[in-house]
């Protein structure tokens, strides 16, 4: 298990979404439009509809652990159109 997310694990963690930060730049891409880091607005995630808001239940403290895998989702692998990469 990994304790704590840096560039030198990413390769390592297959789980991450392909629009993670820390995924493209481990990989040498450039970071969407819509991340803040980008676009200075930490509303652009919701705005691309790349957030989770609106769409889970339930955090890591009022799930029990023995429950964790009965609430993982396949679509953080899904991009909205309107998220995909402006020309």
């Amino acid at each position: 298990m990994i304790g704590q997310l840096t560039p030198e694990v990413v390769p390592e963690t297959p789980w991450l979404p392909k629009t993670c930060g820390y995924r493209l730049i481990a990989e040498g891409k450039d970071l969407y439009w819509w991340h803040p880091l980008v676009s200075g607005d930490p509303d652009t995630v919701h705005a691309a509809g790349i957030s989770v808001r609106g769409r889970v239940s339930g955090t890591e403290e009022t799930i029990p652990d023995e429950e964790l895998e009965d609430h993982l989702v396949n679509w953080p692998m899904q991009m909205p159109k309107r998220a995909r990469r402006r020309a």
